[in-house]
Order: structure tokens, then sequence, then C-alpha cells
């Protein structure tokens, strides 16, 4: 029989390590890996390190121990070790406006692509396909600081888009948006999914979480537990040391299945709408 062969992280903290000045370690001994293809939501409290993780896997931050690996190989943190990680992983903060600063849209999302050294064609090529990717070409011209919140955010991710990275890390990127506004962002993100890109989601919201990714990293005092997201998130012991609340979707599937009108194969709904199509 042949067994299956888990593929290579894309990238992957080693017994990882930080501390801020003056302060107690925020992570210790962190061994987190991101695999290719998949969707992957990062939770846990505010102050749990899940921005100091993110900031690590993306190279803001250099573990105080531990290592970085990018395809098994160690990030040297010098100039081409941090411009061949940043091509390969992206990160998008959480408030827009800590990211654009260009006077267009156009302009912000091609600042990226420009500053690779690529040529005139190929930065307009990514443009126009970070743009359309997030739904936001009619936007081109368009000032930044004329956006919406909800178009400034695409558009922020469409900065990082255009880099073509093969991992894009997202902080809190359906934060205060409308849910028309939230289900516009994640259908650019399953059409970014379809294209090859590994999306990682940091996120409060555990209904989400279940929803939409695959796997999901839960940040808690005692350490960061990782797993198939629709299997961690139904551990109301585990959500609870992390200041979450109970999904929604794995508590309806467990009581569905206890009145035995659902086969312990058959997945549950996932939100409520799916809930009322049931039968």
């Amino acid at each position: 029989m042949n067994v299956p062969v888990e593929p290579e992280p894309l990238v992957r903290l080693a017994g990882a390590g930080y501390a801020y000045e003056d302060g107690p370690a925020v992570l210790s001994g962190v061994d987190f890996p991101i695999a290719p293809g998949r969707a992957l939501a990062l939770l846990g409290r505010n102050g749990s390190g899940k921005t100091t993780l993110m900031r690590l896997l993306s190279g803001g931050l250099r573990p105080d121990a531990g290592e970085l690996h990018l395809d098994g190989a160690v990030v040297s943190y010098h100039r081409a070790g941090l411009t061949r990680l940043r091509k390969a992983v992206q990160l998008v903060v959480q408030d827009p406006d800590d990211q654009l600063f260009a006077a267009s849209v156009e302009q912000d999302v091609s600042f990226g692509p420009m500053n690779l050294g690529l040529a005139a064609p190929e930065v307009r090529a990514r443009v126009d396909a970070a743009l359309a990717a997030l739904d936001i070409t009619a936007l081109r011209d368009r000032p930044t600081h004329l956006l919406s919140y909800g178009q400034r955010k695409r558009a922020a991710i469409a900065g990082a888009v255009a880099m073509a990275p093969r991992v894009l890390i997202l902080d809190e990127p359906t934060a205060g948006l409308d849910p028309d506004g939230q289900e516009r962002l994640l259908e650019a993100l399953a059409g970014l999914r379809a294209a090859g890109t590994t999306v990682v989601m940091a996120t409060h919201d555990v209904d989400l979480a279940v929803r939409w990714a695959d796997d999901a990293a839960v940040l808690t005092p005692a350490g960061i537990r990782l797993g198939p997201a629709r299997t961690l998130l139904a551990d109301p012991e585990l959500l609870a040391s992390a200041g979450l609340r109970a999904a929604w979707s794995p508590a309806v599937t467990a009581l569905l299945r206890a009145h035995g009108l659902l086969s312990p194969q058959t997945p549950g709904p996932t939100t409520p709408e799916a809930l009322a199509a049931w039968r």
C-alpha cells in the first residue's frame, strides 16, 4: 500500500521564539508549517501573538531563536534572502490606511512590482491581474483617499497580490466590512486560491474560519494547536482557552447527529442559510 507523502511546507518556523525589547517572550519554541495549497485560519485572543507570528512568517521580524525556512532552506536576513522571501510571502495588515500611500490605486498596486525591477509591460500585466482578482479594475485611477473602507481593503490586498506571492497572509481582512463586503472579499480569495495562492487569514470569527479554512491554528497560553479546521474548532475547551466563542456549525452538526438527522459521514451545514435549505 502506498502511503501518501506529506508535501514539504512552503514556509516553516522551526523552534522559533520572539520577545519585544524589555518584554517577556511573546512566542517560544514555535514549530509552524504552512502547507501549499491550503487555506489556514489563525485564531486567538488579542495579545496572543498572532501579529508577531505573521510578521515572523513574512520576514517583518527576525526570530530571537530558531529559524524560518522557505522551501526547506533557512532564510537569510540579508538583502538577497529577504527579497527572495518577500517574493514568496506577502503580509497585508489589518488597517489598509497603514499600507496604502500612493495617490491612486494603480500607483499603489504597481509600487511593489516596480521595486522588483520588472519591465514596464510585466508591471502593467501584474497590476491588471491584481485589480481584476480583487474586482477593483474600475477603481484603477481613483485616488486612494476617496475609496470606501471595503475598497481600501481590497486595494491593499491587490498590492500584495501584484507581487505574485505563493503565500498571502491577511490580518483580519473581513474586520469592519458589511456582510456583502465580506462575501465579495471571500469570493476574491477563492479566486486567488484557485490560481494557486496559499492563503493564511487571522480572524476572531470562528464561524468564518470553519466555513472558509482547510486548517486552523489556535493560539492559547499553552501554545499553538494546529489541525483540520472543522475538527479543531469543534473543541469547546480549546476555544475557551483562546478566548473564542464556540463555532455555530460544529454545534448544529453535533445536534443533528445526536437526533439521528445527519449521518457521521455527511458534512453538516456551515451557515444558517445552508441549514434552512438542508433536508
